[in-house]
């Protein structure tokens, strides 16, 4: 699933190529990528047809874009395969694509849902207050949010009582870390995965979160992390972060920093990549 590197590099995308333009017409081709919008296909689209879109947002993994002519926004889940294509109209069509959005202008290209395992999927929804759309409302601020509060995530870390890596995956503490970036931020920390998170002094919160803004930005700068051609931003182009990466993926490679084989291990259903030496597993209280 894509992760915070990834979304933001679509919404960008979306910003210079769609942001701006007012739907014409909007065709959904299959129905479960509007499952989410309970009225259905139709309704959908005739919600959207007419109206300006605005400026494309993002929270955490989460990407929407707001009308600019109403208080309500397209919330873009993306789930394990989804992509936002911005197209010419005559580009030949995708064999997974579910739907295509035109648009009212001579520029001659349309945005298209693309999604081969269909867990994704695009809904309308009112918005916050703080201009969210309403079912994201609990979402946590990012870490590359400028009003991230990093001393309240340090507090909420101690009193969470959990271990590192959980907390960092939790979105209602703080969004937009995946299994992924979890993992090369914390070798970057020198901090065990099941490290608990009461263990944490201020300095130590303080360096964690400079190296997942580190390893964040540095993602960013290569377009994200593409492991398949699944993932790609709107031109169709994919990320090469993957080529960097310091622990995720590299069992048994020899550790960047002391030579270690990396280690993986099963983590909730996933994997954890760690350096056995430098990132020493707590220990166990007798």
């Amino acid at each position: 699933m894509p992760e915070l590197p990834e979304v933001e590099v679509v919404r960008r995308g979306l910003e210079r190529w769609v942001s701006g333009r007012v739907v014409s017409d909007v065709q959904v081709l299959h129905p479960r990528a509007v499952r989410r919008h309970v009225a259905g296909g139709t309704d959908f689209g005739d919600r959207l047809a007419g109206h300006r879109i605005g400026l494309a947002q993002r929270r955490g993994k989460y990407l929407w874009l707001p009308l600019a002519d109403s208080a309500q926004s397209v919330l873009a889940h993306l789930g394990m395969s989804g992509q936002l294509l911005v197209q010419p109209h005559d580009a030949a069509d995708e064999k997974h694509l579910r739907i295509r959005v035109r648009f009212d202008d001579t520029q001659g290209t349309e945005l298209r849902f693309v999604d081969q395992r269909t867990f994704g999927g695009l809904s309308l929804h009112d918005n916050t207050p703080d201009g969210l759309p309403d079912v994201i409302a609990h979402i946590a601020r990012d870490p590359l949010d400028d009003a991230f509060d990093d001393d309240a995530f340090h507090v909420a870390l101690r009193r969470r009582r959990t271990t590192i890596k959980r907390a960092l995956l939790d979105q209602s503490l703080i969004s937009g870390v995946g299994n992924i970036y979890a993992d090369e931020a914390l070798w970057r920390a020198k901090l065990h995965y099941e490290r608990p998170t009461g263990t944490l002094t201020r300095p130590r919160t303080a360096e964690l979160l400079a190296h997942v803004r580190d390893v964040m930005h540095a993602a960013l700068a290569v377009g994200g992390t593409s492991f398949d051609s699944l993932y790609v931003n709107v031109n169709g182009e994919s990320g090469y972060f993957d080529r960097s990466l310091d622990a995720y993926g590299r069992e048994n490679e020899p550790c960047r920093r002391c030579g270690t084989p990396i280690r993986r291990r099963p983590w909730m259903n996933r994997s954890s990549y760690f350096c056995p030496r430098c990132q020493r597993p707590p220990r166990v209280a007798s």
